[in-house]
C-alpha cells in the first residue's frame, strides 16, 4: 500500500509504496487539498521524484532538459527497468510535434503503455523564438484540459550546446516539478 503526498518534486512516504495514493487523479499527477500536507509528518522519510523525460518524436529534447532539469533522458524509447517510472512527455511546438504527442498520450490513455509507468505532464518545448501561432496554441489548449502542460520557451543558449545557466523563469513550475527549483534564471 502506498501513502505518500507529493509536495513539489518531494513525496513523503511511509511504509512500502505498491499502489497509487488514493485521490490522485489517474495520469496527471494532481491531488487534492485534503491529501497535502504542510510539513513533513514524523516518522516518514523523504524521497525526492525523480522522471523520466520520453520523447514524442525525434528532436523533441528530452537530453537538454535531462541536462537542465535532472531526470534520466530516454529518448524515443520506454523507460528501462532502472529508470524513473514518473514520465514526462516531450514535444516540439510545431504541428508534428503536437500531433506526436497526442498520438503518445492515446497510448497512455488505451493503457498499451508499458506496465507501472506513471504519466505526470506533458512538456512543450518552444519550435522557434516568440508567440506559439493560434492555430498552433489551440491544439494545446485540449491537452491542457486532460494533462498538466508545461511549456519551456526558446533559449537562444541551449541551441548551441551552452547548458550551464539556469532554468529560464518561464519554467518555474517545472522546475519545481523536477527539483531544479534552486537554478532559476
Amino acid at each position: 500500500m502506498r501513502t505518500d503526498v507529493r509536495q513539489g518534486p518531494e513525496i513523503w512516504i511511509r511504509g512500502p509504496v505498491a499502489a497509487p495514493a488514493a485521490g490522485v487523479l489517474a495520469g496527471t499527477g494532481a491531488v487534492t487539498d485534503a491529501e497535502r500536507v504542510p510539513e513533513r509528518p514524523a516518522g516518514m522519510h523523504l524521497a525526492r521524484r525523480r522522471f523520466s523525460w520520453l520523447a514524442t518524436h525525434g528532436g523533441a529534447g528530452t537530453t537538454t532538459l535531462a541536462a537542465v532539469y535532472g531526470g534520466h533522458d530516454c529518448g524515443r524509447d520506454w523507460p528501462g527497468p532502472e529508470a524513473p517510472r514518473s514520465v514526462l512527455l516531450v514535444a516540439r511546438t510545431h504541428a508534428a510535434g503536437l500531433e506526436a504527442v497526442v498520438r503518445a498520450l492515446e497510448v497512455f490513455r488505451r493503457g498499451q503503455a508499458p506496465a507501472g509507468l506513471d504519466l505526470d505532464a506533458v512538456v512543450l518545448v518552444a519550435d522557434a523564438p516568440g508567440r506559439l501561432p493560434r492555430p498552433l496554441a489551440q491544439r494545446v489548449k485540449p491537452l491542457e484540459s486532460v494533462i498538466d502542460v508545461y511549456r519551456v520557451p526558446w533559449v537562444p543558449a541551449w541551441r548551441v550546446g551552452d547548458l550551464s545557466g539556469p532554468p529560464p523563469r518561464e519554467t518555474a513550475a517545472l522546475a519545481r516539478l523536477t527539483g531544479a527549483a534552486g537554478r532559476q534564471r
